[in-house]
C-alpha cells in the first residue's frame, strides 16, 4: 500500500465496496464507510495524507458539498464522487478546498489514476477550470443571496399568502380564510409581485416552490 489511507463515503455499501477494492489493488489503503460511520470523524483530526472520497448525495438529505469545508479545516484532502453532470454543486465544492471530481461512470483505472493523484496532494483539475469553477460558486453565492434578499421583503402575512398561491388558492378564497375584503387580497399579491420581481402568481407559485424544494 502506497500514501495515507483513502476512505470512501457512500451510502451505497456495494457501490464503495467496489470502489474501494479497486484503489487497494491499485496499492491505496483504501475502506469503505457508510456516511452515518463516518460523520462523527469529519471534525477530528484527519490521519497524515488522509483522503476522502466524497459522495454528493449522501441519502437523507444530507449534501456531501456541506462537508467539504469541515474536512478541509480537519486535514482531510477531498475529491467529490458525482454521476450528476451539474458543475454548481461541484463548483461549490472547489470553492470550499476539494481537489476535483470523478464520475461515478468513470472506468477503474481512472478512478485509482485520480485517487492516486489526489492521494499525493495534486488537483484533479486545472487551473483554469478550477477558476471557471470558483465563477460558478461565487454567482451561485450571489444568486443565493439576492433570492433571499428578495424574500425578506416580504411581510409575515404576506408570506402566508404566498403559501395559499402556491397551493392552488385563488383571492376570494384567500380573502374568506384571512376575513379581509378580496381588495385588500389583491393589493397584497400586487405588492407580493413588485417585492419578488415577477409579473404574475404563476411565477411567485413557482419561486415558493424552489425555495421550498
Amino acid at each position: 500500500m502506497t500514501g495515507g489511507p483513502v476512505v470512501i463515503v457512500d451510502d451505497h455499501a456495494l457501490v464503495a465496496g467496489a470502489l474501494a477494492m479497486a484503489l487497494r489493488s491499485g496499492g491505496l489503503d483504501a475502506t469503505a464507510v457508510l456516511p452515518a460511520d463516518f460523520l462523527p470523524r469529519v471534525d477530528l483530526p484527519a490521519p497524515t495524507g488522509a483522503l476522502v472520497l466524497l459522495d454528493l448525495d449522501l441519502g437523507d438529505g444530507l449534501d456531501g458539498v456541506d462537508l467539504v469545508p469541515r474536512l478541509r479545516r480537519s486535514g482531510w484532502r477531498v475529491v467529490l464522487v458525482t454521476g450528476s453532470t451539474d458543475d454548481t454543486r461541484i463548483a461549490v465544492g472547489v470553492a470550499a478546498g476539494a481537489l476535483g471530481r470523478v464520475r461515478k461512470s468513470a472506468a477503474f483505472d481512472e478512478l485509482v489514476a485520480a485517487a492516486t493523484r489526489a492521494a499525493q496532494g495534486r488537483p484533479l483539475i486545472s487551473a483554469d477550470e478550477r477558476a471557471r469553477l470558483e465563477d460558478l460558486a461565487s454567482a451561485g453565492t450571489e444568486a443565493r443571496r439576492l433570492d433571499r434578499d428578495r424574500w425578506d421583503r416580504l411581510t409575515p402575512r404576506e408570506l402566508q399568502i404566498v403559501d395559499r398561491i402556491a397551493a392552488g388558492r385563488r383571492p376570494a378564497a384567500i380573502a374568506e380564510e384571512f376575513v379581509v375584503s378580496v381588495a385588500t387580497v389583491r393589493t397584497q399579491i400586487r405588492s407580493i409581485l413588485a417585492k419578488l420581481e415577477v409579473s404574475s402568481q404563476l411565477e411567485v407559485a413557482a419561486l415558493a416552490r424552489a425555495r421550498e424544494g
